[in-house]
């Protein structure tokens, strides 16, 4: 998304062992989220006892537990706008972060964000929607999914130019928008502060 220069490219991830703590950092990350999840009550997949690699329907109890769905292109975007964030980072701290720096930064950043959006507080927040009136909480396997979807956006980000970045980033919320009546711009306005006009529009009102 941010010129890749900016993040040192003479040092993705140096070609040392460097590299393999950077891996294990990040699956060590990845596996606390997961066993903090299963510790705060999160079921491993859907209760239904199946695992769809691709759950289309939103407003059913399947929505967020399996391994793909709709909400996966968003965090897709995350990635993105993480790598963005260590753009940013990079130039007011006046010296590039290392890219593999910056990748645990957003890993972490999602982990958290996962781990948050699966406390009581924050699923009985989205289910005062209608769009979310059948949501429980992801399993830890869609968490999983959405945080492998996370580091996605944020490797394309750091290969493709920035033109090409932010269209796809509004492709993608155009068309989900248009399907599913949510998208990621969506989620956050109706968690933050729900507009009651949106609201009936998801509803299909």
């Amino acid at each position: 998304m941010i010129d890749s220069a900016v993040l040192r490219p003479d040092r993705i991830l140096p070609r040392s062992r460097t590299t393999w703590i950077y891996l294990g950092l990040s699956l060590a990350l990845v596996f606390v989220t997961a066993a903090i999840l299963l510790a705060m009550g999160r079921t491993p997949i859907c209760r239904c006892g199946t695992v769809e690699l691709w759950h289309g329907t939103v407003m059913d109890s399947g929505n967020s537990q399996h391994l793909t769905d709709w909400y996966s292109f968003s965090h897709i975007i995350h990635g993105f706008l993480f790598y963005m964030g260590a753009w940013i980072i990079g130039r007011l701290r006046g010296k590039p972060l290392p890219v593999g720096i910056a990748f645990l930064l957003a890993l972490g950043a999602e982990c958290a964000w996962e781990i948050l959006e699966n406390t009581n507080m924050v699923i009985e927040r989205y289910r005062a929607t209608n769009i979310a009136l059948d949501y429980y909480g992801d399993s830890v396997i869609n968490s999983v999914s959405d945080i492998v979807m996370m580091s996605v956006g944020f490797w394309l980000a750091r290969i493709w130019p920035i033109w090409l970045t932010v269209g796809v980033a509004i492709l993608m919320e155009v068309v989900v928008g248009y399907w599913i009546r949510d998208n990621l711009t969506l989620n956050i306005i109706m968690l933050i502060h729900p507009v009651e006009a949106i609201n009936q529009w998801q509803a299909g009102s």
